[in-house]
């Protein structure tokens, strides 16, 4: 029997408990199991000598990087482990249905496709030659080798791992209660806070880093954010392409920035990357007028 068919004199019991908890506020519940569980998981990469060095022990390095076996199981076990469980305590199967339903979403226009894949590129390019003065170098055969390899390896790590909670649990929801414009605004800043911990870490260039490196990367992560949102609202909410337009910023700084802008500091990279997000922000918010696709 469902609360819609209570007879009279009855009375609906309230679920109590974590999962009660849970049902009335998914957001909050997403958001703080979301960080609990990545930055518990990231404690020992911080602790160790990737990070502040109290722990006498290196992450070894594969594929060149320290990150896959230091950041990835938090990263897994953090926004998607924790969309998953709130969907389903929260909405059931029909929830989890949609939830997984936006994964598979790869049938867009391929227009769509060419934004992601030649936009980003486009715009980062254009900011570091600002940055530069102009000064561009040609890159390597080895990146150039190197570039789709790296997508796909992004699309199954970075991708997989965060976009499932941020775009495809949080956005509809935080959209829905905020709208399109004012939900990216409250959606930015939360994820540009899940990636603070790793600022001591290798990751965020610990200890080397100047102190507006993390300012920088949430002006990004804000900036970046509507521009996602708009992709994610007009592709029909397609997590494919929320993934590919994520993925495409770190494959291109990974392995093209430092090759065809070596004069550019690191953390003036962020800052140039940072400035590009805002630029591409301001014109997506003024051909949309704030709607960012968003039908309702």
């Amino acid at each position: 029997m469902t609360t819609t068919e209570i007879t009279a004199g009855e009375t609906a019991e309230p679920i109590r408990g974590l999962r009660g908890l849970i049902r009335r506020r998914p957001m909050l519940s997403f958001f703080l199991l979301a960080n609990a569980l990545s930055w518990l998981a990231w404690v020992p990469y911080i602790l160790s000598r990737n990070g502040v060095g109290v722990w006498d022990f290196r992450f070894p390095e594969v594929l060149g990087t320290s990150q896959l076996l230091g950041v990835l199981p938090g990263a897994y076990l953090g926004p998607i482990a924790s969309a998953l469980l709130v969907t389903a305590v929260a909405d059931g199967r029909a929830g989890l249905r949609r939830w997984i339903g936006r994964m598979w979403r790869w049938r867009v226009r391929w227009h769509w496709y060419a934004i992601t894949l030649l936009g980003v590129p486009v715009t980062m390019l254009a900011a570091g030659y600002a940055f530069s003065g102009g000064e561009v170098h040609a890159p390597s055969m080895l990146a150039l080798a190197a570039y789709v390899p790296g997508l796909l390896i992004q699309m199954i790590t970075t991708g997989l791992a965060e976009e499932p909670g941020w775009r495809d649990f949080a956005l509809p929801r935080l959209q829905r209660r905020f709208g399109p414009l004012a939900g990216s605004m409250v959606l930015g800043p939360l994820w540009a806070v899940w990636h603070l911990p790793l600022f001591l870490t290798e990751w965020g260039r610990w200890p080397h880093a100047h102190w507006s490196l993390p300012v920088a990367f949430a002006v990004f992560c804000i900036a970046f954010n509507v521009v996602m949102t708009w992709v994610f609202n007009r592709t029909g909410e397609s997590l494919p392409l929320a993934m590919l337009l994520h993925v495409s910023v770190n494959n291109f700084a990974t392995i093209m920035w430092s090759e065809m802008f070596p004069t550019i500091d690191p953390d003036l990279a962020m800052t140039a990357m940072a400035s590009g997000a805002v630029v591409t922000c301001l014109l997506v918010l003024v051909g949309t007028r704030g709607r960012l696709g968003y039908r309702g």
